[in-house]
């Protein structure tokens, strides 16, 4: 999460912001690449290969998360004992899919953002009008085409690629843009996203997650320590144990039975 990937990132936003938001027509003739006009229908849509590779790429993120959120569970559970993943990965890995594919993509711009998917716009046999990237105007009324949701997941995956060992980490961050990347196409494939979907997903989560990893990893006034969050959870879970102790007496002393 250096600086080059940050201009990278910057530089994809700028590039297709302004070419797409200039000529929005660029989106429907990629969507068109996958449409087949004689059958009225995208390649990829509702195939049950496009199906199954949808699940699994689910389960795959499910998966890498798994232990994040575990170590985390366990250390509320058992305060004395230390996280299976250390503290600050496990909560840069955690705030990231809950606040990237979460809350970001599928609630506050998908449910927002009025764009009309591609299987729904009338250049691909539906009733729907298409808008550019950028005009929010569009007549979706929930789970709209941007950004692109499920890519938002995939790309999330450069974050626990941040983590890898240095010698593979060039490798990691290969592997997961190629991830967001083939569920990204998978997705325009099937008529449910267009390109700029994807590409904002991508950039949305690269941008969540050097954010984030500056603030717990890499900036003085904010960073943690290594061992805090795993202090600050001890914290929290003896706090939790205290209160259940206090309320079972409490129950107890109500009831006239002894704790």
């Amino acid at each position: 999460m250096n600086r080059t990937g940050l201009f990278i990132a910057l530089a994809i936003a700028v590039v297709v912001g302004i070419a797409f938001g200039v000529d929005g027509r660029l989106d429907l003739d990629i969507s068109a690449f996958f449409y087949q006009p004689s059958a009225n229908l995208f390649r990829a849509n509702a195939q049950p290969w496009a199906q199954h590779a949808r699940t699994a790429a689910r389960w795959l993120i499910a998966l890498i998360a798994a232990p994040a959120f575990l170590a985390i569970i366990g250390k509320l559970i058992l305060p004395r004992r230390r996280m299976m993943i250390e503290g600050r990965a496990a909560l840069l890995l955690v705030a990231t899919l809950a606040l990237g594919p979460g809350l970001i993509a599928n609630t506050l711009l998908k449910d927002h953002w009025g764009r009309v998917r591609p299987i729904d716009v009338i250049q691909f046999g539906g009733t729907g009008h298409f808008t550019p990237w950028w005009d929010p105007r569009g007549e979706c009324p929930n789970n709209c085409s941007f950004i692109a949701g499920e890519a938002a997941g995939a790309f999330w995956t450069l974050g626990p690629a941040s983590f890898a060992p240095p010698q593979w980490r060039l490798v990691a961050y290969g592997a997961a843009l190629a991830f967001g990347a083939a569920i990204g196409v998978l997705r325009i494939g099937a008529g449910a996203h267009f390109f700029t979907d994807v590409a904002f997903a991508g950039v949305l989560m690269y941008l969540l997650l050097w954010t984030l990893h500056g603030l717990i990893f890499r900036w003085r006034a904010t960073r943690l320590a290594e061992g805090t969050v795993e202090q600050r959870l001890a914290r929290v879970a003896d706090a939790i144990g205290n209160a259940v102790v206090a309320l079972r007496r409490w129950i107890s002393g109500r009831s006239g039975k002894p704790s």
